[in-house]
């Protein structure tokens, strides 16, 4: 058949060798999915079960990141959604109706919270917010249509650290699944599953990706039937992932453990500083005893990250505290963390039930990969201008 140079763009003769290896994984890009024939045609969500049926849900590329997290958290099945609340998003989409109660500690990242009271209780869907260190008493709080319950830790800003074996426990007492945000570990430094959590999930975005220039979320589990009907409710939502973004996030993953050790090492050494302070009245790292849940930390984690909060002396004003974070020269203003640049920012959760009495005076930080030293030098000049 002769083709017009036209149809040649599109359908091309050209050749090139085969056999090319590299220590790179290809990146798979993609919406339509080419079938052998047309009596195989299917729009099955399960690749894995059929084969490729459909970009949406998943290229080569993104089923070897999903399979890649899958393996670290020692799951059965890791589904990715294009960011962290895309994942928490999914997993109550599909795992609750009408009439269904959840549980969520109030120390939760917020805009799970505003999931919670802004969208799903539009759709009968009703949550109450624990004190994050209930523990075993949250068996009291279970009612009968409760379904999920979330747990975060440590939890974000105020980073308490929660007895997951002893909510775990009074949970499945109940026949109630646990969830576990488990971002501030990367899924590496917390064994979820050993501490019976039903569902895992973390921010891709954040340790994994490590550069701050991705978005992804993972959902990971251990009993097919969860997967099941999470692969099937992101089928009719339809949130795909870029297979670029999963490319850049299998590469963060050949550098995660060096990163991780990196920004512990650093974190620690300015935790323990900042904390001997005096215009600091606690240091909210979940490796030192300051921090609520300190203990449970030490029995259930193998080591921590970079993130943590620190709690000024009553006193300063808020503009004071935002003058501090205005003053720091190398830890940049802005959300997300893990990746290697230091960042700073200052929350006011005197307004958000259920969160510890900090108002306007805690600062959340973020250690990136700068050297210890000029960090700390940066937050001593920044803490000179405090009380200006």
């Amino acid at each position: 058949m002769t083709k017009s140079w036209k149809t040649k763009l599109i359908h091309s003769d050209a050749k090139i060798p085969e056999g090319y290896r590299s220590l790179a994984s290809p990146t798979f890009r993609g919406s339509t999915t080419l079938f052998p024939s047309a009596s195989v045609v299917n729009d099955t969500w399960d690749q894995w079960r059929v084969g490729y049926t459909y970009g949406l849900y998943g290229t080569p590329t993104v089923l070897e990141l999903a399979a890649r997290i899958c393996e670290l958290e020692g799951g059965l099945h890791t589904i990715l959604t294009p960011g962290g609340q895309a994942a928490i998003s999914l997993i109550n989409f599909a795992l609750l109706q009408s009439g269904d109660h959840m549980l969520v500690p109030a120390s939760v990242y917020y805009p799970n919270r505003k999931l919670a009271t802004r969208l799903l209780s539009r759709f009968g869907i009703t949550t109450d917010f624990y004190d994050p260190s209930v523990g075993a008493g949250i068996g009291s709080l279970i009612q009968k249509n409760t379904r999920l319950i979330w747990c975060e830790s440590p939890g974000s800003i105020t980073m308490e650290v929660q007895d997951l074996p002893a909510i775990v426990t009074a949970a499945h007492e109940r026949d109630v699944r646990v969830v576990l945000d488990n971002t501030w570990s990367a899924g590496v430094l917390l064994d979820a599953f050993s501490q019976g959590v039903d569902i895992t999930m973390q921010a891709i975005t954040k340790y994994i990706g490590g550069h701050s220039d991705l978005l992804l979320g993972s959902i990971t589990v251990r009993d097919n039937g969860l997967y099941q009907r999470l692969g099937a409710a992101q089928q009719v939502i339809g949130c795909a992932v870029s297979p670029d973004d999963c490319s850049l996030a299998l590469r963060g993953l050949q550098t995660l453990a060096v990163r991780l050790a990196a920004i512990e090492a650093s974190a620690l050494s300015i935790a323990r500083w900042l904390h001997s302070r005096p215009e600091v009245e606690s240091v909210l790292h979940p490796a030192l005893p300051s921090c609520p849940g300190h203990e449970f930390w030490k029995r259930d984690f193998l080591g921590s990250s970079g993130v943590f909060s620190l709690v000024f002396r009553p006193g300063p004003t808020q503009q004071q505290v935002h003058n501090f974070v205005d003053a720091l020269k190398l830890f940049r203003v802005g959300y997300s963390w893990g990746g290697v640049a230091s960042l700073a920012v200052a929350y006011d959760i005197g307004r958000i039930p259920g969160r510890p009495p900090y108002d306007h005076r805690i600062v959340r930080l973020n250690i990136g990969l700068e050297a210890t030293d000029d960090l700390i030098g940066d937050l001593e000049q920044a803490l000179a201008k405090l009380s200006a």
